[in-house]
């Protein structure tokens, strides 16, 4: 083939992966106005939120993955035109969703006396539990919220939950403001605001989402006359099946993120709150990645449907592609500006943290390095992994994911991370090692499969 048999496919590439990366980017634009806000209150507030988010991303790493079963089943059964099988995969999926978002709730709250056991700087972990109190009843809402956006997604309807999402940060923001600093008569909360903020704006976006979907002739007659409690246990166990590995994949990858976090609180505050501020800029690169990752689970499920394994293989290298050319762009912006995208998040007119303050935009501006560098390797990592997941394959994917991230990965960041080694930048040379790993690995495991595919449709 040519390099224009893949390139011919961007533009609707695109407009799929779009809203779903507005969507995503919205969401991490929030962390990112989170984070400038808090940011102006000091360190320690920064490096609190830090740790509180750490504990609900690992929860919301698990739910997220799992409803990510709900977009392949959709899409095969948009494309084989089976409402019946649409509607059901939507129901189950729907309720699996939500007692999962109930169930990591109460274990988020659970887990909170881990903060006084991890060597985490006090100061930091007595202001991150009032914040995790109110952000973990968020779960919820967000697990919910990601049922509808996962079926939405697979009926190849992505701006809806674009729009949902942008609604739910234009009043997260506006509550941060009033509450972290008191304005306009409210009360002044500090990072406790913060996390009133998220609350609120979650449950909105729940809502917006379901009445916009309920607008729509498509959508309307899967969202509507739902019999929640009459369940069918073949459908749960297939959700399951697929669900459970792929919540497992996104729990590895943002468990070491985590761990990156946890490790960084050992070397201090400031440390702490220089990698909130790196892992925040990456963040929002990566949601191009996902919103690329969703348009490969979409069309190779769709493909899938239709049984075109060719097709299926070229659609699927031409997503791979835009990313890496994606990637290679934002790259170059974080090597270019590596010592100023920092400076965003600190009051450097605040005289009292003026040494903190310096130090971590320091710190941080290192590890924007080796972010640039691992840009190509998330990008490619996470968009083959929605490729995977797009032909249903998740179990040795899984597999992939764990050895990458948990027995490459981590034991780098471990070894490098200590004060005495390379701090900060060795705790981020461990994510380097792990998403280059991944990315190599999974790439293989979907050349052999859509190859053994295409050879077996011969026969």
């Amino acid at each position: 083939m040519q390099l224009k048999d893949y390139t011919k496919e961007f533009k609707y590439n695109w407009q799929l992966a779009a809203p779903v990366m507005m969507g995503m980017l919205g969401h991490t634009f929030v962390g990112f106005i989170d984070n400038v806000m808090v940011g102006q209150l000091g360190t320690a507030e920064l490096a609190a939120v830090s740790l509180g988010n750490s504990f609900v991303f690992i929860a919301m790493s698990l739910g997220i993955g799992f409803s990510t079963a709900i977009t392949p089943l959709i899409a095969e059964a948009d494309a084989e035109q089976n409402f019946e099988k649409g509607k059901a995969t939507f129901k189950h999926g729907l309720f699996l969703c939500t007692v999962l978002g109930v169930t990591l709730f109460l274990l988020t709250l659970l887990a909170k006396p881990l903060m006084y056991s991890m060597k985490q700087p006090l100061e930091v972990v007595e202001l991150a539990i009032p914040y995790l109190d109110l952000v973990a009843v968020s779960l919820i809402p967000l697990i919910i919220f990601q049922g509808f956006k996962q079926f939405s997604d697979g009926l190849s309807m992505t701006s809806f939950p674009m729009y949902a999402t942008i609604l739910a940060n234009i009043i997260n923001v506006i509550l941060n403001y009033l509450l972290i600093f008191g304005k306009f008569g409210f009360p002044e909360l500090g990072i406790v605001g913060a996390a009133y903020g998220t609350l609120i704006s979650r449950i909105v976006m729940v809502w917006y989402l379901w009445v916009l979907l309920k607008s729509k002739e498509k959508s309307k007659i899967f969202v509507t006359n739902i019999k929640f409690f009459v369940l069918d246990k073949l459908m749960l166990r297939k959700l399951l099946d697929l669900g459970a590995p792929s919540a497992m994949q996104m729990f590895f990858e943002v468990g070491i993120f985590t761990a990156a976090v946890w490790l960084s609180g050992l070397l201090g505050k400031n440390p702490q709150a220089a990698n909130q501020i790196a892992l925040n800029l990456s963040s929002m690169t990566f949601m191009v990645a996902i919103g690329l990752s969703v348009a490969s689970m979409i069309r190779v499920g769709n493909q899938k449907g239709l049984q075109n394994f060719v097709e299926l293989r070229r659609i699927a290298f031409s997503i791979f592609l835009l990313g890496i050319i994606l990637a290679s762009v934002f790259a170059i912006i974080f090597f270019a500006f590596h010592n100023y995208l920092p400076m965003l998040y600190v009051d450097f007119d605040d005289t009292k943290n003026l040494i903190d303050n310096t130090e971590v935009v320091e710190i941080a501006s290192k590890l924007l390095i080796a972010a640039a560098i691992f840009q190509l390797s998330d990008s490619v990592q996470v968009v083959v992994l929605g490729a995977l997941r797009g032909l249903q394959d998740v179990k040795i994917p899984t597999i992939i994911t764990f050895v990458s991230y948990w027995l490459i990965g981590f034991p780098i960041s471990w070894f490098l991370g200590k004060e005495s080694a390379y701090g900060s930048f060795g705790i981020w040379l461990g994510l380097l090692g792990g998403l280059t790993t991944a990315a190599i690995l999974l790439f293989i495991r979907f050349n052999y499969l859509s190859k053994k595919l295409i050879l077996s449709n011969q026969k």
